[in-house]
This record gives structure tokens, C-alpha cells and sequence, in this order.
């Protein structure tokens, strides 16, 4: 692939870099390479994260080098960007065990074979640093002054900046450093809020190596509206099936505002832009073709061309006139024996995780939110009884208008 800063930029990605020229001549002219963190504080990455993995796909087929780090040391302080307060503390089994997760994810999207990509952990070089030295040769340089005017602290001023959080930044800085030093790194990527932090590298690596060191920011995963996407009644939109089925994760973008589609397609697919400026530009009733191409291929991308056909046979079943039930909403199998005196409705529910709690049941069926079997569900001390089955002994719940969850008898 030539030019692909520019190609990236037509497709939306770039939002900042410290300095445009440089960093296009590097990646449209020259073969070099860069690399990309991801902190282990979860066991799944998310579809924010997917944006960059996206980025890196577009780059290493451009012949770039990738460095993916798992941040099992970075982690362990917690980045401070865009929190009101203090990320939870992981114990370090924790962080490893994440990053053993986050590692599997990541080698799914890039070509790990002959060097085209490598994967490192700062644990490796941040656990076991002497405290001292480390002030002497590493913290000496960075003004406490111009780090409390990067947005990533300042924002969290009023409210208590930890010592603790406040070592970040100088430690994403040396990782920069470690990776130049031994790879001959000489770009950062990332999203955009992290552009603070990425700054840092730069300048250490110009005191200590009298080197150039560029980096390049990316554009979060936002609405038309600038709210985060990726945020569902379940928390975040996850990468791993066990925490996103591929049938919410399908129907997550099948239900995306209008607006948001062509830049979706532009981040999330490998479509042509041709076809994604065509498909975001359909009106009315036929941008919906446009929104399955985009839950299809999305989903394709994260959970496989198997996992992909079995959600949208799954949606279409749902919403035809045809009716019927396949493919892969969320099911729970119930022993027979469990309705024959009756399930109460409340607790089902419950019990299937449509609801958090008893109350949250009552209050969603007297708004008329709970549908069984597409009708709306008015009684909520109804007992479900084999009657309510179907002749496949299945019955259909759906909360609103997008939440669906399948009851089957063992």
C-alpha cells in the first residue's frame, strides 16, 4: 500500500501528530518501525481499542514493522486519562493473566510470522527498576510544571491526582526510550486522549538519545454528537465473545444513528471508500442496507465469517415477517421440570440476566418494556408455564426495542 498516511487520513484516523511532514515522509517513503500500547486492565480489549488494531492492519500492509506492547507495568499504576478518579488497583496475577488474554487478541488481527510484528511487555523492563536511579537518569527530566498543564492531569486537579498516577506519564515515556533503543522504534501510535502522555516520549528521547522521535494520534470512536461509542446496557462493547455475544455485538451496529455509519464503515471495515461513501449516503430506509453491511463486516472482522452469518440470519429472523428464531441470540436452557407449577415472570428474568434486580423487572413491565413472545408483557406476577412454549419449547423475551434473550427447555 503507497501513501498510507494519506490513506489513513481519507479514512479518518488521524487526528494529531507532532509534526505532519515527518511522520508522512516516514510512513508513505520508508520502511520503519512503530509501535502501539495497550494496558492489561481488563481481559478483552474493546471496540475503542479495535480503532488502532485497525490503524496497525492498514500500517504493517504498508510494509511497517509493528510493536504491540501490553502494558503489564504501565498497568499497574493506571492511566489517569479522561478518569474522574483512581483506576482500580490489580494484583499482578491479574495483570498477567489480562495481558496473556489481551496478547491472544491481538495476534488475531496482525502477522506475527517472520518478524513482521512483535509483541512486548513493559513488566518486562518496569518491574524491576531501582527507584533512585531511575529519579536520577529517567524523572530529572521532565518538568513538573509542563506536566501539570497536560490535559491528562489537569483535568483531574480539582478532584486528587495520586503520586502514583502522576509517574505515568513519565513511564510511557521510557517505554518509548526501551523501544528505541533496542528496535530502533521511532514512532508512537495511539488514541487521541493518550496525546499528552506520548509527547513525554518525545522529548526524552531527543535529551537522552539526541534522536528524533514522532508520534501520531488517532481519532476516538465517537458519535456525530461526540459521545464515546462502544457503550451498551452491559458496559462496554468487548472483543471477546464470552462478554459481547456476536449477536448483541452484531445488533450494536445494525442500531447505530444514521449519521454514524459511513465514518463506521471508513474506521471499522476494509471496504473501498468508494463503497463507503455509497453506503453512507443511502437515505431514509435504505441506509439500512447500509447498517447491515456494516454489522456484517464488523463482525466478520472480530468474531469470524461463521459467527457473522449466524447473527444477521439471527436479525433477520427477528425482524421479517417470516418470523422464526436462529443463529446466535443469547440463550439460557432451563430443566422442563422448573415451569411445571410456574416460574414467576419477576425472577426469571432475573435469573436470565434481562435485569439486574426484581425491582428493575417490575418497574420495566408496569412501562410496558418487557415483550414475551412479541407481546407486551402487562402482568408482572404471571407465572411462565410449559404452555407458554412454543412447540420447539422455546419462548422469546425482548427488553425494548433491541434486547432479546431466548428461554429453551433441556
Amino acid at each position: 500500500m503507497e501513501n498510507v498516511f494519506d490513506y489513513l487520513k481519507e479514512r479518518g484516523f488521524i487526528a494529531q501528530s507532532s509534526n505532519e511532514e515527518e511522520v508522512r515522509e516516514l510512513l508513505n517513503n520508508k520502511k520503519i518501525t512503530l509501535y502501539c500500547g495497550y494496558d492489561p486492565t481488563a481481559d478483552s480489549l474493546h471496540i475503542g481499542h479495535f480503532v488502532t488494531l485497525m490503524a496497525l492492519r492498514h500500517m504493517q500492509r504498508a510494509g511497517h514493522r509493528i510493536i504491540t506492547l501490553v502494558g503489564g507495568g504501565t498497568a499497574s499504576i493506571g492511566d489517569p486519562s479522561g478518569k474522574d478518579e483512581m483506576r482500580k488497583m490489580l494484583t499482578v496475577e491479574e495483570l498477567d493473566r489480562n495481558a496473556e488474554a489481551i496478547k491472544n487478541q491481538i495476534s488475531r488481527f496482525l502477522d506475527f510470522s517472520d518478524g513482521k510484528a512483535i509483541m512486548v511487555n513493559n513488566a518486562d523492563w518496569l518491574r524491576d527498576l531501582k527507584y533512585l536511579p531511575f529519579l536520577r537518569e529517567i524523572a530529572v527530566h521532565f518538568s513538573v510544571n509542563r506536566m501539570l498543564s497536560a490535559e491528562c492531569y489537569k483535568s483531574r486537579m480539582e478532584k486528587g491526582l495520586t503520586l502514583l498516577e502522576f509517574n505515568y506519564m513519565v513511564l510511557q515515556s521510557y517505554d518509548f526510550l526501551q523501544l528505541f533503543r533496542n528496535y530502533d522504534c521511532v514512532l508512537q501510535v495511539g488514541g487521541d486522549d493518550q496525546w499528552s502522555n506520548m509527547l513525554g516520549g518525545i522529548d526524552l528521547i531527543r535529551k537522552k538519545e539526541r534522536a528524533t522521535a514522532n508520534v501520531l494520534t488517532f481519532n476516538l470512536l465517537t458519535t456525530s454528537e461526540g459521545k464515546k461509542m462502544g457503550k451498551t446496557e452491559k458496559g462496554a462493547l468487548f472483543l471477546d465473545p464470552d462478554k459481547t455475544t456476536p449477536y448483541d455485538f452484531y445488533q450494536y451496529w445494525r442500531n447505530v444513528d444514521d449519521s454514524d455509519v459511513e465514518k463506521c464503515l471508513a474506521l471499522l471495515t476494509d471496504l473501498p471508500m468508494e463503497e463507503v461513501r455509497r453506503l453512507g449516503s443511502l437515505q431514509d430506509a435504505e441506509i439500512n442496507k447500509a447498517k447491515e453491511v456494516l454489522a456484517y463486516e464488523v463482525t466478520k472482522m472480530i468474531h469470524g465469517e461463521e459467527e457473522a452469518k449466524k447473527a444477521e440470519k439471527a436479525a433477520r429472523s427477528l425482524f421479517s415477517a417470516e418470523g422464526g428464531l436462529a443463529g446466535s441470540i443469547p440463550t439460557t436452557e432451563l430443566e422442563e421440570g422448573q415451569f411445571t407449577e410456574g416460574y414467576f415472570v419477576v425472577r426469571l428474568l432475573k435469573d436470565i440476566g434481562l435485569v439486574s434486580s426484581n425491582s428493575e423487572a417490575r418497574r420495566l413491565i408496569k412501562q410496558g418494556g418487557i415483550y414475551l413472545n412479541n407481546e407486551v408483557l402487562e402482568d408482572a406476577e404471571l407465572d411462565i408455564t410449559l404452555e407458554h412454549f412454543d412447540e420447539e419449547n422455546k419462548l422469546l423475551f425482548r427488553r425494548g426495542k433491541k434486547t432479546y434473550h431466548l428461554v429453551k427447555l433441556k
